[in-house]
């Protein structure tokens, strides 16, 4: 008689996805970035399946007391481009943080999220905020603690 194994895999109708709150004051970006891709996905989860959205809602408070390692500050730069010739842009990492300190977490997290579909709907469910207020307060996020790490 042949045995079955059931393999634990989740379904889209039976996920409940919970709300987790992260203060980002002097977390270390790429840190940061990596646990909340990886919470995103739902790799955290015993039933995670790739192929299925099992991740939660994560808001991401004071995103601009974010901490940088190394020589980001002065050499890192986003790059984009208007559509139009000679239309390349160029921000510096220290403007950016000035001026949208949620788009460099944003931009780390969206980078290490899968590049499909499932992975635009994703990030739709991570909200940054700069400063500690955010409108979620009804959902009612739980504490999550990453670990600082080296600094």
């Amino acid at each position: 008689m042949e045995r079955q194994t059931t393999l634990a895999t989740a379904k889209q109708a039976e996920e409940s996805a919970e709300w987790w709150q992260v203060d980002a004051t002097n977390m270390v970006v790429g840190r940061l970035a990596a646990e909340l891709a990886r919470r995103l996905m739902g790799k955290h989860k015993p039933i995670y399946t790739p192929y299925v959205d099992c991740g939660d809602f994560i808001v991401v408070t004071n995103c601009g007391g974010a901490v940088l390692t190394g020589n980001k500050m002065r050499d890192k730069v986003f790059r984009y481009h208007t559509g139009y010739l000679g239309g390349l842009k160029e921000v510096p990492m220290k403007r950016m943080l000035a001026e949208h300190p949620d788009r460099i977490i944003r931009n780390a997290v969206r980078r290490m999220l899968p590049k499909t579909k499932m992975g635009r709907k994703m990030l739709k469910k991570l909200k940054i905020y700069a400063s500690a207020e955010h409108p979620h307060t009804a959902q009612q996020p739980k504490e999550l603690i990453i670990p600082a790490g080296r600094n």
